[in-house]
């Protein structure tokens, strides 16, 4: 997201050089691309305005420091209030998520337009909750008017691990409610994620209805679910309900999907609530807590390694990497078995597409060229590929010779050139396990270091003078 905003502040950072102190004549050309980039991805216009007057009060005067460019210098004030711009001056509570300190249960009132994800949106939230809060919870749906609402919600639930309300379309939406609440009570559940109706455009009958809901359920918190691709539509339509019921948090789907991207910088600033969750894949797990500080980085080419790390604590067998990890310190060599553990582990992290868009923004310009749909969409044939091998095969790469291949070609349904392309992308696999058993894993450690030392990557590393 906000592509055009990291490109641009990449380009014109290399410009202010060789100067002690930050003046409006040396970052005039830098605030009007800020500007120009911030107005591109759709950011409201006074939001604009006032960021800009912000991080000009902020820089003018500032000495730069030795270890910094001018340009460098600027970027760390930008980074400063984008985050202020997101989280204004409670980005910690915001880190804390949820507001669960009531009574069980705690009822969560989910608003939002048809479209926005709002349904998929309550299951990834019971997923959250389940998971990383341990907490008991129940599901229900007070959408009528939607045939299939009930069903999605249903199997969602079922995917989450989240206990599940079925409700009746003929029943109103209040009585639903009312059955819910009672319901979770006699069964103890610690939380209740109530999803409702969504129009395609705002309408009196549907405030009316979720301005009952919320006076009978006095829900602890209301979280209005908006897609980051509407830009400014969705800014509007967060501070209609706002104008309607109290709100007490915005969650951002699908901020992956557009390069633009300006919701998440305008629409704390309209509605005046904190952005509490993100969407960042289709996923059941695909929903973070939303922490300004990472999305500053990441708006700003620096990446979001810790978002990695989180992923793969979550998706890897951490049992099997151990596994593989003594199998090479014992001096084993590296096989197909291997290989296809490492390819599923990569799937299960969210395919690469995912893990790029979490890069520094020199990493993410090196994958540029490659087709990373293509690549993704590879991975379940490569599988395919080795399943359709003996063991002796698999621990035996070198035993593959023509016949061979032609069958577990026709075995995994794919052509014997297709058969090549995986081994010698096995085989490049191999010899860098190899370099790492002769101490380059050494050698990459360093690398890592160096470039943690740089200040995570954005923009030729923001603790350098250049």
């Amino acid at each position: 997201m906000l592509e055009n905003l990291t490109e641009r502040l990449a380009r014109v950072v290399k410009t202010i050089k060789g100067e002690a102190r930050l003046t409006e004549s040396n970052t005039q050309e830098m605030l009007r691309e800020v500007r120009l980039a911030l107005l591109d991805a759709d950011v409201a216009l006074h939001v604009v305005k006032e960021f800009i007057a912000r991080v000009k009060e902020k820089a003018m005067g500032r000495d730069v420091q030795t270890s910094l460019t001018p340009g460098q210098a600027l970027v760390s004030v930008v980074n400063q209030e984008l985050v202020h711009l997101m989280a204004g001056e409670a980005n910690e509570s915001a880190r804390m998520g949820l507001n669960l300190a009531t009574t069980p249960p705690a009822v969560i009132l989910m608003a939002g337009l048809q479209g926005a994800g709002k349904t998929t949106t309550v299951g990834k939230l019971a997923k959250w909750l389940v998971d990383t809060q341990r907490k008991k919870v129940l599901t229900v749906s007070c959408d009528i008017y939607r045939p299939a609402a009930i069903e999605q919600l249903r199997l969602v639930s079922a995917q989450a691990g989240a206990d599940f309300f079925p409700s009746a379309q003929g029943t109103p939406p209040v009585e639903i409610a009312r059955q819910a609440m009672e319901f979770s009570k006699r069964h103890l559940h610690d939380v209740l994620l109530v999803d409702t109706a969504g129009r395609l455009a705002i309408d009196e009958e549907m405030m009316r209805e979720i301005a009952q809901l919320h006076r009978v359920l006095q829900p602890i918190e209301t979280l209005f679910t908006v897609d980051a691709m509407q830009g400014q539509d969705a800014v509007r339509t967060a501070s209609a309900f706002k104008e309607t019921i109290a709100l007490t948090g915005i969650v951002l789907t699908k901020v992956d999907g557009d390069s633009r991207g300006g919701a998440v910088l305008s629409v704390r600033a309209v509605t005046g609530c904190p952005i509490k969750f993100v969407g960042t894949a289709e996923k059941i797990d695909g929903l973070e807590a939303f922490d300004a500080e990472r999305m500053a980085n990441r708006i700003l080419g620096m990446g979001d390694i810790l978002a990695i790390v989180e992923q793969a604590q979550k998706s890897v067998d951490l049992k099997s990497a151990q596994q593989m990890a003594d199998k090479f310190k014992s001096g084993a060599r590296f096989d197909l078995n291997d290989f296809k553990m490492q390819i599923g582990q990569m799937r299960s992290m969210g395919g690469l597409s995912s893990l790029v868009d979490k890069l520094p923004a020199q990493m993410q310009q090196a994958a540029k060229g490659a087709d990373l749909s293509q690549a993704e969409k590879s991975i379940p044939r490569m599988e395919g590929i080795i399943n359709a091998m003996t063991p002796k095969e698999r621990s035996q790469p070198e035993v593959l010779k023509a016949s061979r291949k032609r069958r577990i070609a026709a075995g995994a349904g794919v052509s014997v050139q297709e058969v090549n392309r995986m081994l010698n992308q096995f085989e490049q696999m191999q010899d860098m396990m190899k370099k790492m058993q002769k101490g380059g894993l050494a050698k990459m450690m360093r690398t890592v270091g160096a470039l943690k030392g740089m200040g995570g990557g954005g923009f030729g590393g923001l603790g350098r003078r250049g």
